[in-house]
């Protein structure tokens, strides 16, 4: 049987080809994909190749929002078994350096990433996954749901790294789909209010939808949130958002500009504000898989378009295609004859 993956052997070109069948570790599971969200670092690499200090050289399996069904088990796998749900964390660490035995196992320095170079992401068929990569979600959770668990967790920990607190007013920077995922879980952690800006009048109205204050970027009068979450990586939004915080206010930078960001730290020290950086997370697929199941967190709104495998081209570039759209899901195991 065939084991087709989307591969990039090449910028802004993707060809199905069989990679054979994967060849698992005694701690490994042989994981059938069955839903990949596309994220706006796929589409980086595959139009321009890198982000930042990480750069395609060669060909790459893209994709790591991902999710299937455990088909197969290692000798030495215990946590899951043949038949199982579940949803993928995307980061592998060496679990043995000073990082990650203090837990913060996602600063690891040899963290293998998927679809980060050089290593192949989730669009394909089938792959082998450490099975502490592997979180059973309940039959009522669909695989699309089960995949945007990962942009969820990026929201719950720039939520985390906020240090946000029951009864915060909370301004979210951004309103694509992390920033619409961490508002909802500003609101799942119990903010007060939660206000969410943009220049997209579309995605503006998705955050009505959702029930969020929404205000069209740099029109915003409000200067007492508590919490800014800037999402956008729009290159003055940290800056222009710490001004809207109260005394003791605490930022999380989610979004990554492309430029450096200049900050007026000898006006803005006088309110005492913390600004914590986000980069991905730690320990979160429990808190997100629970979010999504209970319903506190609706995920599935946001999944606008879906495409086959055959078509991950047309998905990588429906952002910039289409501007009314929030979210594309690749169906791996779908392929045109």
């Amino acid at each position: 049987m065939p084991n087709y993956a989307a591969v990039m052997p090449e910028l802004g070109r993707i060809e199905i080809q069989d990679v054979g069948d994967p060849a698992p570790g005694p701690r490994d599971a042989v994981v059938r994909i069955e839903a990949v969200g596309v994220c706006g670092s796929d589409t980086a690499y595959y139009t321009i190749g890198r982000i930042g200090d990480y750069v395609v050289d060669g060909p790459i399996i893209l994709g790591h929002e991902c999710a299937g069904e455990v088909i197969a088990v290692g000798p030495e796998v215990t946590g899951v078994r043949v038949g199982d749900r579940v949803a993928i964390e995307p980061g592998k660490p060496c679990r043995d350096c000073r990082e990650c035995m203090a837990g913060r196992y996602h600063l690891c320095p040899d963290l293998v990433f998927f679809a980060t170079p050089p290593y192949d992401g989730s669009l394909v068929q089938r792959m082998a996954i450490d099975e502490r990569q592997l979180f059973p979600i309940p039959d009522t959770m669909t695989y699309e749901e089960a995949a945007l668990c990962e942009p969820l967790s990026v929201g719950i920990w720039a939520c985390h790294r906020a240090g946000l607190r029951p009864g915060d007013d909370v301004l979210v920077t951004g309103a694509g789909p992390v920033g619409l995922l961490a508002a909802q879980a500003a609101r799942a952690f119990g903010a007060a209010s939660v206000t969410l800006t943009d220049v997209a009048d579309f995605r503006l109205d998705m955050a009505r939808e959702f029930g969020f204050e929404a205000e069209r970027a740099g029109e915003g009068v409000r200067k007492d949130f508590d919490v800014l979450l800037e999402c956008s990586g729009a290159p003055t939004a940290l800056a222009d958002g710490l001004w809207r915080l109260r005394a003791d206010g605490r930022a999380a930078m989610v979004g990554l500009p492309k430029q450096d960001v200049t900050l007026a730290l000898s006006k803005l020290n006088w309110n005492e504000l913390t600004i914590g950086l986000v980069n991905r997370y730690a320990h979160t697929w429990p808190t997100a898989i629970a979010l999504v199941s209970s319903g506190r967190v609706d995920v599935a709104s946001l999944v606008t378009h879906r495409f086959r495998l055959d078509e991950t081209a047309d998905a990588l570039m429906l952002g910039k295609h289409v501007p009314d759209s929030v979210k594309a899901v690749i169906a791996p195991q779908s392929v045109s004859a």
